[in-house]
């Protein structure tokens, strides 16, 4: 059974007056539930401050927990206003993203986190509406914790470069980095990944997923022993902050190509969302759905 983490401190840990989206993660669970699936909520617990220390800077973790980063950090990060529950909310969704690790692990199957995949943020500090990295924490844990997870492959196929997951990496062979995104866009200054392919400015879904096959393929080469999927919708033609031209079919069929491709290597798989920020945020939501629905499939 497909387990999905999820909290509603995902939203409300948000303010209302934010230009972020917030209640995209109250609209993919509503919508989810509404389908009646046998999809397995699971409601998260709070990481622990010491697992962060494990992939972030212990000044940079130590002043956010305590309400004492500086506003230029603060504004790095986006999500403002801040409200009261926002450290909350961060620690809720690092501990979303560790508990679908655990449970992709322990069922060698698939897993997922409805929120995360926060993979602006650099070792010592936020960016990009990222606070602390999910997938650099996690690749930390699933080394640490597990014997048998020596190589952890990253898949990051939100519209945006995984910069700072990049940069935590940069000298580190046990975590391979692939990133698919639009070259003309957030964040302005690239990091290197692994693999990183830039795509031209209103790619469409044909090209698109012919590059993502090659590349797979390429992938196939490599040894793994776990998948992390951030899956990302922003590549919609109606996301503002993606510059694609995706349609929500060619988001469908680009995870199937992932669903498979660990399918055939036999590697447990962790979903970390990823952005979405269409207008409306209904386009958005419909893709995480579908996401979640073909997961359940897995």
């Amino acid at each position: 059974m497909f387990e999905l983490f999820y909290h509603p401190i995902y939203t409300e840990g948000i303010d209302k007056r934010s230009r972020f989206p917030r209640d995209r993660y109250r609209l993919i669970k509503r919508t989810l539930d509404e389908l009646e699936l046998d999809i397995q909520f699971v409601e998260p617990e709070m990481i622990n401050v010491e697992d962060i220390y494990l992939a972030h800077q212990r000044e940079y973790v130590n002043l956010f927990i305590n309400g004492m980063l500086c506003d230029k950090k603060k504004k790095k990060i986006g999500l403002q206003p801040w409200n009261d529950k926002i450290v909350e909310r961060t620690r809720y969704i690092m501990g979303g993203s560790l508990g679908a690790l655990e449970s992709a692990i322990k069922s060698n199957g698939i897993a997922g986190n409805m929120a995360g995949g926060t993979h602006h943020a650099y070792y010592s500090e936020g960016s990009g509406y990222c606070i602390f990295n999910d997938l650099a924490i996690c690749a930390m844990i699933a080394k640490r914790d597990h014997k048998k997870i020596n190589k952890v492959l990253i898949i990051d196929l939100d519209v945006h470069q995984g910069d700072g997951t990049a940069s935590i990496f940069s000298k580190d062979d046990s975590v391979f980095t692939f990133s698919m995104h639009c070259e003309s866009n957030f964040p302005l200054k690239k990091m290197v990944s692994d693999i990183d392919i830039s795509l031209e400015k209103g790619m469409k879904d044909e090209e698109y997923l012919n590059i993502l096959n090659v590349n797979l393929d390429i992938l196939n080469n490599i040894s793994f022993d776990i998948i992390f999927f951030q899956a990302g919708v922003d590549g919609l033609a109606s996301d503002g902050l993606g510059h694609l031209s995706l349609t929500s079919d060619g988001l469908i069929s680009r995870n199937e190509m992932v669903l498979d491709f660990a399918r055939k290597n036999q590697t447990p798989l962790v979903i970390f969302m990823g952005g979405g920020y269409s207008k409306p945020i209904e386009h958005s939501v419909q893709s995480f759905v579908d996401l979640f629905v073909q997961c359940n499939k897995f």
